[in-house]
């Protein structure tokens, strides 16, 4: 009989974030697939889980995924997590969750926490429905494109960045959106976690005064009536 695939959502910061049930499943399966496994041991040794890690990301190959299906098929459990929050959400984990299902592997969700769903709870934006973009585009032309194609949302939009990139990604923001309203989270749930609200160049000047570090989950308010 075939094993399951357990789909774990892990801290995105705070080592305190992380539910029961998912300890409980990361102490019990055969084998832990982890994004980067230097950075998944320190949330089990803080909790005391000896269970054997197998690196799998992005650059892992396709080798690295049948491994795994064969050892479920086997009738193995894994646990497959990220380096922080929900894997497959804007993360490459959906492929071996893909392939489990192609090959016919129960697969349960185990779910926890997630920077976009920590952003909006405390945005102070109607969160009814939303639109998440993952990360913007490297590239100044593909960046503005991106921002083309969100004018006129009339819900929230919500997207990562990395420290090096923001200021460049909130200036093309303001050059397409205008000044509107934007709700950026640093370093969600750590220690030097901060939640910025107010206008696009409100938000370019804070950051132009204090160099952007951590990571950086960001909210554009809707675009129409404002």
């Amino acid at each position: 009989m075939a094993g399951t695939l357990y789909v774990v959502a892990t801290p995105i910061g705070n080592l305190q974030d992380i539910t029961l049930r998912a300890l409980e499943t990361l102490k019990t399966v055969d084998l832990i697939a982890a994004e980067d496994t230097r950075h998944t041991k320190k949330l089990l040794l803080h909790y005391g889980i000896e269970t054997p890690l197998m690196s799998l990301h992005q650059h892992s190959g396709a080798g690295r995924i049948e491994q795994v299906i064969r050892r479920l098929q086997r009738g193995e459990s894994v646990a497959l997590v990220t380096d922080a929050g929900t894997p497959s959400i804007s993360d490459p984990g959906g492929t071996v969750v893909e392939a489990a299902h192609q090959a016919g592997i129960r697969v349960i969700p185990v779910p926890g926490a997630s920077a976009v769903t920590t952003i909006l709870s405390v945005a102070g934006l109607p969160a009814h429905r939303f639109r998440f973009e993952g990360f913007p585009p490297r590239k100044e032309g593909a960046r503005r494109e991106f921002f083309e194609k969100i004018q006129g949302e009339d819900a929230p939009v919500v997207f990562y960045e990395s420290p090096h990139r923001l200021l460049k990604t909130l200036q093309t923001a303001y050059e397409v959106l205008g000044n509107c309203n934007v709700v950026i989270g640093r370093e969600l749930t750590k220690q030097f976690e901060e939640v910025f609200r107010g206008t696009l160049s409100e938000a370019i000047a804070h950051w132009q005064a204090k160099p952007p570090k951590g990571e950086f989950t960001i909210v554009l308010a809707p675009q129409t009536g404002r």
